[in-house]
């Protein structure tokens, strides 16, 4: 599949963001070419694999059917949702209808999400070397993020940085998925903070718990 640039693509970071999978699990979906990924133009230089809104949908999908359907039918029904994307309903087989019109709904808002967060984060040399932070503070958004992944009291968070609120909080994580780092992750000292209490916690369900529904199979 060739794109130009002038269409919105997605790396596979921001899709796992803003489907609920994992990276890991994202980039299975394109190494065994369940979905195809797009190749944009790049001036004669090797094409990376990026992904439109479509395959945003797929993924979201992936995310309810990967143990309902055999690979070869959710390979059929990601080529519907191609050739489709705009369709309410696609048909995954001959008694299973899948409900497009809300995965495309979830994965919207969500992508509203991450603009919002793009707008509220940024890096500046001159503001701790470059580390992002919130706009107007020098708060390490990678920080804010490792400590609610090692558990970390949000109420105890937001004491600490009165300049945070709850859904500042919740941009950072998104934020932080949808842009991890590249190699060996830095302490929480390195990065300028340190928690003040810390526990084990069990994650369970779907990850994108503001999302309104679910994309339902019918």
């Amino acid at each position: 599949m060739i794109v130009t640039d002038r269409e919105r693509l997605y790396t596979p970071s921001e899709a796992a963001a803003v489907s609920g999978l994992r990276l890991k699990a994202v980039n299975n979906l394109i190494d065994k070419h369940i979905v195809d990924v797009a190749r944009p133009l790049r001036g004669g230089r090797a094409p990376r694999r990026y992904l439109t809104h479509s395959h945003l949908l797929c993924m979201r999908l992936e995310h309810f059917l990967a143990g309902s359907l055999p690979v070869e039918r959710r390979q059929r029904l990601f080529q519907e949702v191609a050739a489709h994307p705009e369709a309410r309903m696609v048909k995954a087989n001959s008694v299973l209808h899948v409900d497009l019109a809300e995965a495309r709904r979830e994965v919207d808002a969500r992508l509203e999400d991450l603009e919002e967060a793009e707008r509220l984060i940024h890096s500046d040399p001159a503001i701790m070397g470059g580390e992002p932070v919130f706009k107007g503070t020098r708060i390490p958004v990678y920080g804010v993020a490792a400590m609610l992944e090692g558990g970390a009291d949000r109420d105890d968070l937001l004491s600490g940085y009165t300049a945070l609120d709850a859904r500042k909080l919740d941009l950072a994580q998104l934020w932080v998925a949808a842009h991890p780092r590249r190699g060996r992750p830095k302490r929480l000292a390195d990065r300028g903070v340190a928690p003040s209490s810390s526990k084990r916690v069990t994650l369970k369900g779907d990850p994108l718990k503001g999302a309104k529904g679910a994309a339902g199979a019918r």
